[in-house]
C-alpha cells in the first residue's frame, strides 16, 4: 500500500458520507412537503419522495478480488464511490384532512413516505462512520509525521 493510500480510502469514504448527511437532510426538510413534484400524465403534484444512496466499492469488479485472493496485489480496497441516488418505493402515507387544498375527493391526503425516526437512525450511523473516518485520517497523518521525525 502507498503512503497515500490510505488517505485517499478515507477521503472517498468522508466525501460519500458527506453526502448522505445531505440526502437525509433533505429528506427530513421534505418530510412535510406535499407538492415535491409535478407529474404531467395526470397535471398533479406528487408528494415528496424519500431519496437514498448507494454506496459501491471503487474495486474494478470480480477481477481485483480474484488478483487479490491469488495474492497478485495487496488486497487493500481503493474506497467507496456514490453509484446513484434512488427513490425510496414505499408507498406514500395517507392521511385525513380534508381542508387541505391537496386533499383528494375523499379528503384524504398524499404524504411524503420520509419517516422521520429512521432518518434520525441513518443520520446517527452517518455521523458515527464519519467519526470513524476522520480517526482513522488523523491517525494516517500522525504516523506520516512521526515517520518524518525518524531522520532527524
Amino acid at each position: 500500500m502507498g503512503i497515500f493510500q490510505s488517505i485517499n480510502m478515507t477521503g472517498s469514504s468522508l466525501t460519500s458520507q458527506r453526502l448522505r448527511m445531505d440526502v437525509i437532510s433533505a429528506n427530513m426538510a421534505n418530510a412535510e412537503t406535499t407538492r415535491g413534484e409535478y407529474d404531467a400524465e395526470t397535471k398533479s403534484w406528487k408528494p415528496y419522495t424519500r431519496k437514498a444512496v448507494v454506496l459501491q466499492s471503487k474495486e474494478e469488479g470480480f477481477s481485483s478480488f480474484l488478483n487479490a485472493a491469488s495474492k497478485k496485489t495487496s488486497g487493500v480496497g481503493n474506497g467507496v464511490k456514490v453509484t446513484e441516488i434512488v427513490k425510496d418505493q414505499t408507498p406514500y402515507k395517507l392521511d385525513y384532512n380534508p381542508d387541505h387544498p391537496d386533499a383528494n375527493e375523499d379528503g384524504y391526503v398524499e404524504m411524503p413516505n420520509v419517516d422521520p425516526l429512521r432518518e434520525m437512525v441513518d443520520l446517527m450511523s452517518v455521523t458515527r462512520s464519519y467519526e470513524a473516518n476522520v480517526t482513522v485520517l488523523n491517525a494516517s497523518k500522525g504516523m506520516m509525521m512521526k515517520a518524518l521525525e525518524i531522520g532527524k
